[in-house]
């Protein structure tokens, strides 16, 4: 009797300690993201989080914060770099101001036509390693980027083409953007996101560069804008995740196969997202007396002139941003987007 009380209790003792084990095994990452819970982004955001979670049997959890609740959206690159958060789940532009090079790894401007043509540069195009490059600086790595989608512009007078951008006043972001639309004869005027409204009602700006056709109808653009286009052309944001180079490497590598896989279906859940957003949206237009123009191939080529001057200007400033440049335009002659 007494052997066989000691044996349950060695077996109680070693199931406790596999316990122990166990739990010690758990690994949190804290991430953070700009996106809202409630957005289409944010949705998808949130599937990744339990997906990795469910694929992992509990031992990998993220730690997701939204809405940038830890720190400012552009402060969360170096959060991460100082341990305050372990991986950036927000946008690579943000760090424009330290190298010009991190826009080229969010949005080309003008560059491809498609989410799909972009994740082949990262994942089949070498776009990957470029950008590893230049996050090797900064102890980050890159494990992908997600986007929906091309926005579309709105506007209150027609936009048809190239020549409708003469003294085309719209609210634009700064940098890139507004000097690519400047060169083409537009106006950008630089405001916040938030004010774009009352801007286009009171007439102080003839249009804006906000979203994608499905986000401007859901925002009210198109109640006072009348006119918008898509396809869509000039922009297409992409955010990323990287994650800080210690934390990254510290992982097994089956953790770090279960993050990669589950953050693969965040960019394609968005890719469809964006779709099925914006084909309801284009129905709904007609209803609203809302014109939508599809640009021709020759002032797409036009734009994605204009489009390439900046980009060696930018891109110029930095050995780093020669090398990103360098890598998107030879991706995109691959694909036929730029002819040789």
């Amino acid at each position: 009797m007494l052997k066989t009380v000691t044996k349950t209790l060695a077996a109680g003792v070693a199931v406790t300690a596999l316990l122990a084990g166990a739990a010690s095994a758990q690994t949190t990452l804290r991430i953070q993201t700009h996106q809202g819970q409630s957005s289409s982004y944010g949705g998808a955001i949130q599937e990744f989080v339990d997906a990795v979670n469910l694929m992992s049997g509990g031992d990998l959890q993220i730690e997701m914060f939204y809405s940038s609740s830890v720190v400012p959206s552009a402060e969360t690159f170096d959060a991460a770099v100082n341990s305050i958060l372990d991986c950036d789940m927000t946008n690579g532009s943000y760090q424009a101001g330290k190298n010009k090079a991190f826009q080229f790894v969010s949005d080309t401007m003008g560059g491809y036509d498609s989410p799909l043509q972009y994740q082949a540069w990262v994942e089949m195009g070498g776009g990957r390693e470029a950008v590893n490059e230049l996050y090797a600086d900064y102890n980050m790595t890159f494990v992908g980027a997600h986007v929906g989608g091309q926005e579309s512009l709105t506007s209150t007078r027609p936009l048809a083409g190239v020549a409708d951008l003469e003294n085309w006043k719209f609210r634009a972001p700064p940098g890139m953007a507004s000097d690519i639309f400047a060169s083409l004869g537009a106006k950008p005027i630089v405001m916040d996101f938030s004010e774009v409204i009352t801007a286009l009602e009171s007439g102080i700006i003839d249009g804006a560069d906000a979203s994608t056709l499905g986000n401007n109808l859901r925002i009210g653009t198109y109640d006072i804008g009348k006119h918008t286009n898509f396809p869509g052309f000039h922009s297409m944001a992409a955010d990323h995740l990287a994650c800080r180079t210690d934390v990254w490497e510290g992982l097994s590598e089956q953790h770090r196969k279960i993050i990669e896989v589950a953050y693969q279906n965040v960019g394609m859940d968005l890719i469809l997202q964006t779709l099925v957003d914006n084909g309801e949206a284009l129905a709904k237009l007609p209803g609203m007396d809302v014109t939508t123009y599809n640009w021709s191939a020759e002032d797409r080529a036009t734009f994605r002139a204009a489009a390439q001057k900046q980009w060696d200007v930018y891109g110029g400033e930095t050995e780093e941003g020669k090398a990103m440049v360098a890598s998107h335009v030879s991706f995109m002659k691959r694909i036929g987007l730029i002819q040789e």
